[in-house]
């Protein structure tokens, strides 16, 4: 397959002529098991409004790419989820809603979203970005993707690197290399590596050597790059992809779906694509100097929603009736039940109608546990 990009508006300017090209792609899945039981299989957290805007997860991520695609806009869900999604993002044309009927990875995801777009259009540049994560300032983050999009138009996989705040654990980290001389670009670097989540020790050494970043799973590249290397790492996965993006716009569309999504192999696009396309020279990354973060459990949570001034204790859920004394932490209700705080540090207390989750702050990280007993137990119809 060739990455050689055609020209779809020759007789635009240059900047002109390599945005016309990019299209957005929102990847909507993954259940969110650490923010049980607020999120769940049927209303995973990017439904869910997590930082008291009045804007979803997926409206907000959105609402980011928009302005820079001109409502080029693609996304990629379970189809369990279709009502909702439709229902937030009415703007989203049917051919652009491409849903999954059971999940199958990132690699699975991105590159059928990749393949559909490269039927349409060979010299398209996609930008991947989840629908889950939380960033401002907006204006900051739009021109990091502006400098990315240059960037593949030159022919990169680009990644959008996270400045670390912390020596996080729980995070994957990508190694920048040299500097690339782009127009458009000025903070575009050559990856070396991307590196698995580290040791304590070893995520405080990257830290001290100011050349690793986040790796947040955010990728801007040339459609035909993209398939390149996911024909090239993954062949069958590759022509399960061809083959359903051959007939995406066509009446064989659900046929095709159904015969061939459910044989296709679970991998993450980081095996699948981005890392051995850094092994060859093939990723750049832009270094993204602006506030971001997965709200990954409900301590995230508190992050994103300050207390009250003169409280301890941030509190979310329409018309929550939560009285405190003496006690700090979060409380998310989506029940009329009056709860009472007295005397207790860092508590969360997530309260639905039918699922009471209360731990702490220190311990947001493990309620992905109790969903995976309840899980093993049969309880499924909390998850």
């Amino acid at each position: 397959m060739s990455t050689e990009m055609t020209n779809v508006n020759p007789g635009a300017a240059p900047d002109a002529e390599v945005f016309d090209r990019f299209y957005g792609v929102i990847p909507a899945g993954g259940v969110g098991t650490r923010l049980w039981p607020l999120s769940r299989a049927a209303a995973p957290k990017f439904l869910h409004d997590l930082t008291g805007s009045g804007s979803t997860l997926i409206r907000a991520t959105y609402d980011r790419l928009a302005p820079l695609s001109d409502d080029r806009v693609m996304v990629v869900t379970g189809t369990l989820h279709r009502a909702a999604v439709l229902a937030q993002l009415p703007e989203i044309q049917h051919e652009n809603l491409v849903l999954e009927s059971e999940p199958k990875d990132s690699a699975a995801a991105i590159g059928l979203a990749a393949a559909i777009l490269y039927q349409r259009d060979p010299s398209i540049i996609m930008g991947s970005f989840a629908a889950d994560q939380v960033i401002t300032p907006v204006e900051v983050f739009q021109e990091t993707v502006r400098e990315a999009i240059h960037t593949a138009a030159q022919g990169y996989i680009v990644t959008i690197g996270i400045h670390p705040t912390h020596p996080s654990t729980g995070f994957g980290y990508i190694k920048a290399g040299e500097a690339l001389a782009i127009d458009g670009a000025p903070s575009a670097h050559a990856v070396v590596e991307f590196v698995e989540k580290p040791s304590e020790d070893t995520a405080r050494s990257y830290l001290r050597s100011g050349n690793y970043s986040w790796n947040a799973g955010m990728f801007v590249a040339p459609v035909a790059l993209m398939l390149k290397h996911l024909l090239e790492n993954e062949p069958e996965l590759h022509a399960g992809l061809m083959e359903i993006a051959e007939a995406w716009d066509t009446e064989n569309r659900r046929e095709t779906v159904l015969r061939i999504w459910p044989t296709l192999p679970k991998i993450a696009i980081d095996y699948a694509v981005a890392e051995p396309a850094a092994a060859a020279g093939d990723v750049a990354m832009i270094p993204g100097i602006f506030s971001w973060d997965d709200v990954g459990d409900f301590a995230a949570i508190g992050r994103l929603n300050p207390a009250e001034e003169n409280s301890e204790l941030t509190v979310l859920g329409e018309g929550a009736r939560v009285y405190s004394e003496n006690a700090s932490g979060i409380v998310v209700s989506d029940t009329k039940r009056v709860i009472a705080l007295i005397g207790i540090e860092d508590v969360v207390i997530v309260d639905t109608p039918d699922a009471l989750l209360v731990t702490t702050k220190d311990h947001a990280q493990e309620v992905k546990k109790a969903v995976e007993h309840l899980k093993a137990s049969g309880d499924t119809d909390v998850l």
